[in-house]
């Protein structure tokens, strides 16, 4: 991402601000703006603002009142229209995604919305094209993708590099183009916004969010006859026993796993659970050094 579209992104991220704090967060240096990652507003709280060294705080009061402005502009003052709101989440034109917690309303033991909100995360949508692309030919073997894992701690950028993945070997960029399926449980590699994805994932890639991969992973597999299915973030066994499934079927797949290595993956019951199931054969583990990542290929034990 250039520092111009960095600082784009931050403009449109603002934007869902309510004006007040709108001005304060435009008043942060051009550097400052073009590293930033999020927004966070706690009621009673002052807002603060996340850049890579920590959480800065702007001495501005947040007000229950600045959240609900904020769901408002977010969801262009049709929230009785945002479905997603009552999981938490609304995906904004441009690509950014607010994040919002406040009072659950259940009707028969499910949630149906949010009300009297108490905080919000602003997530600034940084896209960075080309950052897998040397990752491409390591993980081909005789021409063919194999099933992928991609690994690093929270906050390691899992979801940037997948979705910078997808969009390649969606493209074919230092491979044959591939048909893509992407299950995008929380919207987030897509962003898609009324049926339209505002990150690039490739010409071949088709979305479907909103939906828990569990359930997402067959309907792709029975409708869309996908070469790879691409998810974020396995936490559940459901998710697991989907893509068995799906790999019996001949389909590879490609996902993210919060872990700093293979051995931390053997340690947990349910990423042990996944080894053992011998879906993915290759890992891409992310390591951050003096503020750097760099993408390492290794295999996985069989």
């Amino acid at each position: 991402m250039t520092e111009s579209s960095a600082m784009q992104s931050y403009a449109r991220a603002a934007a869902v601000l309510p004006p007040r704090l709108r001005n304060i967060a435009m008043q942060l240096s051009d550097k400052q703006k073009s590293v930033a990652e999020e927004f966070r507003l706690r009621a009673g709280r002052t807002m603060t603002i996340l850049l890579p060294e920590g959480e800065l705080n702007t001495g501005q009061t947040v007000e229950c009142e600045d959240l609900e402005s904020l769901c408002n502009l977010a969801t262009e003052f049709s929230r009785y229209a945002a479905e997603s709101l009552r999981d938490g989440y609304l995906p904004v034109l441009g690509g950014c995604r607010v994040g919002l917690c406040g009072t659950a309303v259940m009707k028969g033991g499910i949630n149906t919305n949010l009300k009297d909100f108490s905080s919000a995360v602003v997530r600034i949508a940084r896209e960075k094209r080309g950052i897998a692309e040397a990752v491409v030919p390591e993980l081909f073997r005789d021409g063919a993708f194999p099933s992928t894992l991609i690994l690093s701690p929270p906050g390691g950028g899992k979801t940037t590099f997948l979705r910078d993945l997808v969009r390649c070997l969606s493209d074919g960029v230092g491979c044959p183009a591939l048909r893509m399926a992407l299950a995008d449980e929380r919207g987030e590699v897509a962003v898609m916004y009324r049926g339209t994805a505002q990150m690039d994932v490739g010409s071949q890639t088709d979305v479907l969010d909103g939906c828990p991969k569990a359930l997402a992973i067959p309907m792709l597999l029975r409708t869309m006859n996908p070469q790879v299915i691409a998810v974020d973030e396995i936490t559940v066994e459901g998710d697991i026993l989907a893509m068995a499934q799906a790999a019996n079927c001949g389909v590879q797949l490609l996902a993210t796993i919060h872990a700093l290595d293979v051995s931390e993956l053997l340690q947990k019951p349910l990423y042990a659970e996944l080894l053992n199931a011998r879906v993915f054969s290759r890992a891409v583990r992310i390591v951050r050094t003096d503020g750097e990542r760099r993408y390492l290929t290794e295999e996985l034990p069989c």
